[in-house]
């Protein structure tokens, strides 16, 4: 098992049956003593940003909507950013990972012109107390694998979680070929 740490991916296992979470892929985004926050990137929601979030519209990558990010505070809003240049960081930035960061979204738009090469904005987030993402790791929920900056920004998400794990050494390269529905194998 990997270190689990921010810009690790947890994947969903077929044992996971939280409808919440059920072939999801999540990016963790803060992981201490404390617990861990990530987002989920495979759900597309269909509400455009533009539609509630004004001018930040204009500045995600397609598709244009929300995504939800996970079930704990769905009425708020986590913006996921990648630099152009990782020395050039605007104001509102907090590095994740590599180029990879968070926006505040009270930072006005026109600031981050010409300094992103990509963003998407969650609506939502997934959260574990102490100790919990450890447990549900252990008892077979997640795998835990390395994450991609791409992962965050596909056109289509749809296919990700067998993406990630067609990428991954070994047996998890194999699991990716299971089908979603058992009935069907």
């Amino acid at each position: 098992m990997s270190e689990v740490r921010a810009g690790m991916l947890l994947v969903a296992t077929p044992a996971l049956l939280d409808p919440n979470f059920t072939d999801t892929v999540v990016l963790l985004l803060d992981v201490d003593d404390d617990g861990a926050l990530g987002v989920v990137l495979n759900r597309p929601s269909g509400v455009r940003v533009a539609d509630v979030l004004g001018d930040w519209g204009d500045a995600v990558d397609e598709p244009d909507v929300l995504f939800q990010g996970g079930p704990v505070s769905t009425q708020a809003a986590l913006a996921l950013a990648r630099l152009r240049s990782e020395d050039d960081a605007p104001v509102g930035f907090r590095a994740v990972e590599g180029p990879l960061g968070l926006v505040d979204l009270d930072t006005p738009v026109e600031l981050l012109e010409g300094t992103l090469a990509g963003l998407r904005i969650f609506a939502g987030y997934a959260g574990w107390g102490a100790e919990q993402l450890l447990g549900e790791i252990e008892e077979g929920s997640w795998y835990v694998v390395p994450g991609e900056t791409p992962d965050v920004f596909r056109l289509d998400p749809a296919d990700l979680w067998r993406d990630v794990l067609r990428r991954q050494p070994g047996e998890l390269a194999w699991l990716s070929t299971r089908p979603f529905d058992p009935n069907l194998n």
